[in-house]
């Protein structure tokens, strides 16, 4: 594994992530002994959920034998899909912030912030990714951006449906008719559903203006 990682210069990434990933671990342990409440653990999960997306990617691009198998590739990225919007998720656990907790506002606001921010990486990484690997399959470069801008929205509907509607990913498995059409009804009758499109566009004008950004530091040079 950490030669398949080397050789397609994905060490020093997956290295930093879990780094990462640690620190966010290790503040909420310490608030988990300091306070002896069990409050933001849950952060912990949500993380893992968004490293879901970046772990298919990954598999994907260091793995010869499942480049080859187009079916392997199709339920990764299905996976990927379906998993995506658990990365940028992790934002809207700020709604948990209270005033009045066994911690300083300030400590919880840090806490949260580092949980979204690695999550968004995870995110953000996975769909350059998704580029790269549409940028083989897809003879005109110029709309992979397009489909970014796109799976960006997507990402932040499945936001709504997790945090308003409580769906979660693997819904589409054990309660899929539910799923489509809880989906279906909003897509049907679009105005009697103001709060699932309000969010859905300011939600996804907010991660693309993230994503570009973040794209936009990667080609400074």
């Amino acid at each position: 594994m950490f030669e398949r990682l080397t050789q397609h210069k994905r060490l020093q990434e997956t290295l930093f992530m879990g780094t990462l990933t640690l620190c966010c671990l290790g503040l909420s342990v310490f608030r988990f002994m300091y306070t002896d409440t069990k409050v933001f653990l849950f952060l912990n999960w949500n993380l893992f959920l968004a490293f879901i997306p970046w772990a298919c990617t990954t598999m994907v691009l260091i793995s010869p034998n499942i480049r080859k198998k187009r079916g392997t590739i199709f339920l990764l990225l299905a996976t990927w899909l379906l998993f995506f919007p658990n990365a940028p998720y992790i934002l809207t656990d700020l709604f948990h912030l209270r005033l009045k907790s066994a911690m300083p506002i300030w400590f919880d606001l840090v806490l949260i912030l580092s949980f979204a921010w690695t999550g968004l990486l995870f995110g953000f990484l996975s769909l350059w990714d998704i580029e790269r690997i549409a940028a083989k399959h897809i003879g005109h470069d110029r709309w992979i951006p397009l489909v970014s801008v796109i799976l960006l929205f997507v990402g932040s509907f499945g936001i709504y449906l997790g945090r308003y509607l409580r769906w979660n990913s693997w819904d589409i498995i054990t309660e899929p008719f539910q799923l489509m059409y809880a989906i279906g009804e909003r897509i049907i009758n679009p105005f009697a559903h103001p709060r699932a499109w309000g969010m859905t566009l300011f939600m996804g004008l907010f991660l693309n203006i993230l994503y570009w950004s973040f794209r936009l530091i990667q080609r400074r040079e």
